[in-house]
């Protein structure tokens, strides 16, 4: 089971839905996918708020909000901003590997500078995207993923410009 993680970008402090993946479909019925919708938009909105746009309760939103945590369906959490914090180059690593696929994955998943790592098929056997300070501490990532018993090899692509992330989506 994996997690999508949802976030607007609208300057809502940084809050950001998550749904997970094959999670129990009982649980969103039209009304749980508004709520859904009202806290990817902000993950702050009150429930007395979110209850008048979709005709509950403050009560019955709360409930409902606290089912579909509890049930894994979806997370409310912070998100920072890499740029923000003095990580400005970003880059996506193809791996290709040699060995138990789902244990590589798993010591790269360890490293602190790595934010996401995805099986795959196709040219490669794992993406994972890093955030770093320069290019200089890329090329010390680099080397330290080179490093991990069964990398075989590494292809960077480095993001130069960002056109597109969004993560409200999940809900239609």
């Amino acid at each position: 089971m994996t997690n999508r993680q949802h976030d607007n970008g609208n300057g809502n402090g940084g809050r950001r839905v998550s749904v997970r993946e094959g999670a129990s479909h009982a649980l969103l019925d039209d009304v749980a996918k508004q709520i859904i919708e009202q806290l990817q938009e902000d993950g702050r909105r009150p429930y007395a708020t979110i209850g008048k746009a979709v005709g509950l309760s403050e009560a019955a939103v709360r409930q409902r909000v606290q089912r579909l945590l509890d049930a894994g369906v979806m997370q409310i959490v912070a998100v920072t901003d890499p740029l923000q914090l003095g990580f400005p180059r970003q880059a996506m690593i193809g791996l290709r590997t040699d060995g138990d696929l789902e244990s590589v994955a798993d010591r790269i998943a360890e490293l602190e500078e790595v934010d996401y790592v995805v099986i795959t098929a196709g040219s490669f056997d794992l993406l994972a995207e890093v955030v770093c300070r320069n290019d200089e501490h890329l090329l010390e990532i680099l080397q330290r993923l080179r490093a991990v018993s069964g990398v075989v090899s590494t292809e960077a692509f480095v993001y130069l410009k960002l056109r597109k992330q969004t993560y409200t989506w999940g809900t239609a």
